[in-house]
């Protein structure tokens, strides 16, 4: 990309930074890592299943951030309005099924 500087006159060169694999295999480690405690949790067995089911929504909701994040590449600038419009959406869905099982139990 090229900038002209308006009180030199002079034109600036600038470089769009790549992102290398390095942040990508991090991420898939993560993941990797994300399923083997969801994994792990499930088999043990003799855990409250309270707390595992618990531990496997923080896992989900931790490796639903890391694929937004990393592999849709959400985490950039200019990613904006997808994250309104999926903000948004999750609020109607939340508020969907609020008031389904408001109107079941009623």
């Amino acid at each position: 990309m090229t900038i002209q500087d308006s009180d030199s006159g002079t034109t600036i060169k600038r470089r769009h930074r790549q992102e290398g694999p390095q942040k990508h295999v991090i991420a898939f480690i993560f993941s990797i890592v994300l399923t083997m405690i969801a994994f792990a949790s499930v088999l043990a067995g003799g855990v409250n299943i309270a707390f595992t089911v618990m531990l496997l929504l923080v896992m989900a909701v931790l490796q639903v951030l890391v694929q937004l994040g990393y592999w849709m590449h959400l985490k950039d600038k200019g990613h904006m309005i997808p994250i309104l419009f999926m903000a948004g959406g999750f609020f109607v869905a939340s508020l969907s099924i609020i008031a389904a099982l408001y109107w079941m139990w009623w």
